[in-house]
């Protein structure tokens, strides 16, 4: 078994929301990413899929788009990204995913998940600007990242994957040091704002950019 992540799928199967507007490598993207998944992931590999799944506004939009999701090869692990306007309570997720026969897809809500011997935590993340509401949002974020990380002590696992929307900064970077995370995956950034992205180590931890785009619409295989 393989632990791969990729992510801003963008999915708008079942809205208008083409991204191709974004540039000639985005034209047939779900073509192209559908063939890279089925050539290198497996039904035994777990795939996280790093925020920013659908341009869906509610659960009920979701249908095509986790359709497209669940009939590829894997377990999928979502967390939230800026622009999952769907995303609501784990439990009704859950039941949304029961209800509909979606039975590959989980999501990381200040919980955990395990791999193997691998913890896999995560949460959106944020970015510190002047604005009063973006920092209590950044806080808030900075509690969820804490809940998962303290959630899969019980766990035991032998080492930590962190998976995060926003790039993370220093705080973010810190609390990953502090619980010991071995591995962070990222994603969020687009064009030209992926210039001077790279994939390195950062205090023994390995950081990995994994927007779609940038992955040439193919999961990276992490484990």
């Amino acid at each position: 078994m393989s632990l791969f992540a990729i992510s801003d799928l963008h999915l708008s199967l079942g809205t208008d929301k083409p991204m191709d507007v974004f540039g000639e490598k985005w034209e047939n993207y779900e073509e192209k990413l559908k063939e890279n998944w089925i050539k290198n992931v497996n039904s035994g590999d777990t795939v996280i899929i790093g925020g920013d799944t659908s341009w869906a506004t509610y659960l009920k939009d979701l249908y095509p788009d986790f359709n497209f999701i669940n009939s590829l090869p894997g377990k999928k692990i979502l967390v939230k990204g800026n622009h999952d306007y769907w995303w609501t309570t784990k439990s009704k997720m859950d039941s949304y995913c029961s209800d509909n026969g979606f039975n590959t897809i989980d999501f990381l809500n200040n919980n955990h998940y395990m791999y193997e011997d691998i913890a896999i935590c995560g949460t959106r993340g944020w970015a510190i600007t002047t604005n009063t509401d973006d920092r209590k949002i950044y806080n808030r974020e900075l509690e969820r990242l804490t809940l998962s990380l303290d959630s899969c002590k019980k766990s035991n696992p032998k080492s930590i994957l962190a998976i995060l929307h926003y790039p993370p900064d220093v705080r973010f970077r810190e609390l990953l040091v502090k619980y010991r995370v071995e591995t962070c995956v990222f994603g969020h950034l687009h064009g030209k704002a992926q210039k001077n992205v790279i994939n390195c180590t950062i205090d023994g931890i390995k950081y990995y950019f994994i927007s779609c785009e940038f992955l040439q619409f193919s999961p990276l295989k992490v484990f």
